[in-house]
């Protein structure tokens, strides 16, 4: 992690003391461990942006955490000829979603491409569970049965940060030995700015 000015670790501890956004991560965190079995969970973001970095954050948890049902099926809009079998999975996988299975939709962008839009919504109309990160599309969160949306522009908190509290916290077990998310990034951003003075 690079040089990270006082300011912006301020920011993100008031943003994350008084707010309900670590709630939310974890809200949505336990949706995702729902996730019925192996190969049920469907990563899938837009033509122009595929989420690769939460998908291997998402299966890095999966084996740190011996929860096999977190290992996404990286869901593609146009796999390239002779791409493995784990980076071949087009479309068509989610038209074979059903109650049990998860999709998790990732949008970047502030609206969502309406060919996403009508996938997402065959997907749920077949019981599918769906999960949305995005920048605040009224559309894919009224879709969605579980969303965090953040708004462009609500530094310190970034789009990618807010994709890596998630994947930690879908990794966390439901289990008092375990630190909660909440005391990790605590702990963390003790780490990064000092102690905090007393009073």
């Amino acid at each position: 992690m690079g040089r990270v000015e006082a300011r912006h670790v301020l920011a993100l501890r008031q943003i994350l003391a008084s707010t309900s956004w670590l709630q939310r991560v974890e809200d949505l965190a336990r949706s995702l461990r729902h996730t019925r079995s192996p190969g049920g969970l469907m990563l899938v973001g837009t033509p122009d942006d595929e989420p690769w970095h939460l998908a291997a954050h998402l299966s890095d948890e999966s084996r740190y955490a011996g929860l096999p049902q977190l290992a996404p099926n990286l869901v593609r809009w146009s796999p390239p000829p002779g791409a493995p079998p784990h980076l071949s999975i087009d479309l068509d996988r989610l038209a074979e979603a059903r109650r049990g299975d998860t999709l998790f939709v990732v949008n970047p962008a502030e609206e969502a491409p309406a060919p996403l839009l009508e996938r997402v919504d065959d997907a749920r109309r077949t019981g599918t569970t769906i999960l949305a990160l995005d920048r605040g599309d009224r559309d894919l969160a009224s879709l969605a049965h579980d969303a965090i949306s953040l708004p462009a522009g609500d530094a310190p908190l970034t789009f990618d940060g807010l994709q890596h509290l998630v994947s930690s916290a879908a990794g966390q077990q439901e289990d008092s030995r375990r630190p909660r998310l909440r005391d990790r990034v605590s702990r963390f951003l003790d780490v990064v700015s000092g102690p905090r003075s007393p009073g």
